[in-house]
């Protein structure tokens, strides 16, 4: 339990902040036993309920979570380094911000830190926003000197982050795009342009080929059975992304993720190159290896890498080196462990992991976009070749009906 006190040291200096203990009586005891003369004490217990309340959906939603972090990084570095208190730098950025619900996760921020706490343990009651490895750097800039270099490094981070994230979705949106053109294009013929050709064929009394006949079964079903379809989609759907939540089904996607041909190869670039970034600015923060190894296990969103991670864990706890430690896994390419081994005999594994990842990320780019260029025109031809099968079933009977008239 936690309590908020005001207390006095022997010089007069007055204190205030948070001391977590089982009740009043044994927190007036710590502070007495630090030399402090207790003047207020209150428990903060039901205040953080209510604080908790009073953000409703603030903190369980994700404000743009990215762009948030990215822009409040930015912010406090700018004024930490000028010389501003925490307390009024989370103030300034708080005035400054536009969306509510992020300003309630710093307004949140402001009074943990106002009763005592430290930014990162303020932090940590909004995980959603601030990760391990966000929280684990400002620590690190707290315990250390280097508070204002930190959060340039934080700000620096996020914005290769999104950037990354940023290049993938906007690679991927215009094959996305035609695939949902193309199953449109479909519903719509099997909905509305097939009847009025049945109709058209019952008129003329003309014989079917096979291939129509089939179209216009697909369509007859679609017409009757359209909600079928879609509840059937939806529980497809949310079938799969319970299984997905599932220990079991996390392990087979991200199993499968990585040895998809082609594809298997970008993910796993994708993912070595965000625990090489992790580790790297884990380690230039000062942060001790072994604890940026825990950290980088649990920000790894893969079971495989977060298995990975763990092992090396355990063989450098054993003596190993981290080069040694990572190497002979298929998860991680022959030069990420030769860059590592590198910066390990010259002091200077952070930067180099660091100078890796971005290399790592602008390759990944380039076959991205690559692939996205060949993707492109063979959706084209796909979505070309199922138009034409459509078109060509339509019109063959009637092609089959003028033969047959012009031959009378």
């Amino acid at each position: 339990m936690n309590f908020r006190y005001v207390a006095y040291a022997k010089d007069g200096a007055k204190r205030i902040g948070v001391i977590e203990a089982e009740n009043e009586a044994e927190a007036r005891e710590l502070l007495q036993t630090d030399a402090l003369f207790v003047g207020e004490i209150s428990s903060v217990g039901s205040g953080t309920s209510e604080r908790k309340k009073t953000l409703g959906f603030g903190s369980l939603f994700r404000p743009s979570t990215s762009r948030s972090v990215a822009g409040f990084t930015r912010q406090m570095s700018v004024l930490i380094s000028s010389g501003t208190p925490i307390v009024q730098a989370l103030g300034a950025v708080e005035r400054q911000t536009d969306d509510p619900a992020w300003r309630e996760v710093i307004v949140d921020l402001r009074s943990r830190v106002e009763e005592g706490l430290s930014l990162s343990e303020a932090m940590s009651h909004h995980p959603r926003a601030f990760d391990n490895v966000y929280r684990a750097m400002i620590a690190a800039g707290e315990s250390g000197s280097g508070f204002d270099e930190i959060l340039s490094r934080l700000a620096k981070l996020a914005r290769q982050e999104i950037a990354v994230r940023n290049n993938i979705t906007g690679a991927m949106v215009y094959p996305a795009l035609l695939l949902t053109v193309a199953l449109g294009v479909l519903v719509m013929l099997s909905l509305t342009v097939l009847p009025r050709f049945e109709e058209l064929f019952e008129t003329l009394n003309t014989p079917l080929p096979a291939s129509t006949m089939v179209l216009m079964e697909i369509s007859h079903f679609m017409q009757s059975y359209w909600w079928a379809l879609l509840i059937g989609l939806i529980g497809v759907v949310a079938g799969t992304m319970h299984w997905l939540a599932k220990p079991t089904g996390k392990r087979f996607a991200d199993s499968m993720s990585v040895r998809i041909p082609v594809f298997g190869k970008i993910v796993r670039e994708f993912k070595a190159a965000k625990v090489a970034r992790i580790l790297g600015v884990l380690l230039e923060a000062s942060v001790p290896l072994l604890e940026s190894l825990e950290i980088a296990k649990t920000c790894t969103n893969n079971v495989l890498y977060a298995e990975l991670v763990e092992d090396a864990e355990e063989r450098v706890k054993q003596g190993e080196s981290m080069s040694d430690a990572f190497s002979g896994s298929p998860l991680l390419s022959t030069s990420v462990c030769e860059s590592i081994r590198n910066g390990e005999q010259t002091g200077r594994v952070g930067e180099v992991l660091m100078n890796l990842a971005d290399i790592m990320d602008e390759d990944n780019e380039i076959i991205v976009r690559s692939l996205t260029s060949i993707l492109e025109p063979m959706i084209l031809a796909v979505l070309g070749v199922l138009v034409g099968i459509v078109a060509l079933s339509l019109f063959l009977p009637l092609f089959d009906l003028t033969a047959s008239t012009g031959g009378g």
